[in-house]
This record gives C-alpha cells, structure tokens and sequence, in this order.
C-alpha cells in the first residue's frame, strides 16, 4: 500500500497523547493505534510526480542537500503521502501520477534550491500507529488504521506520513520500522 523506505522521532518531533490513558511505548514501537497530538516541524524536503519507487532516490537527494549545506538532520526521514485511500494510492502508482514528496527534520537556519525547499510541516491531531516488518506487508497495517479511524467517527484532512525510524540497509527486514501518522 504506502510504506515506502536515523533516530526517534518521539525524541525529535515532541509528540503528546491527546488521550492519556492510551499509552505508546515508541522505544519498542508497540503496534497499536493512537490518537496524538504531533508538533509542526521545519524540515526540508521535495516534491515529485511519479510513482512510488522514487521515494528511497529523493529521500537522498534530500539528505545530500541538507550535509552539503551543513544543516541539523533532527529527526528520521519522512515521506508525505497526498493519496488518502488505498484506491488513491493504486491508481496514482498504477499511472506514475502519485505525488512523491519526502522531507527530512531540521533546525536552525536552512537554505533550500528551486527544488529542494525549506517549509514548516504542519502539526496536529493524529491517528498513529506502527507497522514493523517490509515495507510491502503495510497493507494489513493501514487497513486496520482506516477501519479504526471510520469506527471512530474520524476524517482524513491531510496528506498521510510514514517516519522511517531505522534504515533498512541496516536491520533485517522483519525489524523495519515504519510510524505511520493519519492528520484527523
């Protein structure tokens, strides 16, 4: 479905529960679904049409930009989904017409390019949950997410994130981790 593909972003983004009786243990990434309150970040990022296999070649365009640059990297890389539903996700991938845009947490003073730009990821109420293992098992993932957001009388008002917390170089693909965050 989405999960495209280095640190903790609950230690990077300062993200509260909206619903303090709903605990999130993000140090061990438990699997459950939450509604949170995530704060506007600064990052850097790129937008592109295509499909979305070129997630993982922006993702280091970015990254080049913000070393080249000497920027603060603050948090793990995020891609920024502006299809809302699976049928949307499909279809755009399908057509090469998805919008692509991926960005990276920063701070301080950062310069962007005609390409490559500097803004403020909004923050907000949002539905989140994990999905650990290959970024192409996340279908049963946002599946189950959509269907508690619908219980819940929620609406999807934004494009959706995936935060890539560690690097799939890195760790065996069972042990990927993907945060996914839903703006309601």
């Amino acid at each position: 479905m989405f999960c495209g593909g280095v640190q903790l972003l609950s230690q990077c983004a300062g993200y509260n529960l909206i619903n303090p009786t709903i605990e999130i243990d993000l140090v061990n990434y438990v699997e459950e679904i939450a509604l949170i309150e995530v704060a506007a970040q600064q990052v850097v990022g790129i937008r592109k049409t295509g499909t979305y296999k070129l997630i993982p070649e922006l993702l280091m365009k970015v990254y080049e930009h913000t070393v080249k640059k000497k920027m603060m990297i603050t948090g793990p890389p995020i891609f920024i989904c502006h299809e809302t539903s699976p049928e949307a996700v499909m279809e755009a991938n399908e057509k090469g017409t998805a919008t692509v845009e991926v960005a990276w947490p920063v701070s301080g003073i950062a310069k962007g390019t005609k390409v490559i730009k500097v803004y403020e990821l909004p923050g907000g109420k949002m539905v989140h949950t994990v999905h650990r293992g290959p970024y192409e098992t996340c279908e049963p993932t946002y599946l189950k997410l959509f269907s508690w957001i619908e219980s819940q009388g929620l609406l999807i008002t934004g494009p959706i994130r995936e935060v890539y917390p560690n690097d799939p170089r890195v760790v065996k693909p069972e042990e990927i981790i993907t945060e996914i965050f839903v703006p309601v």
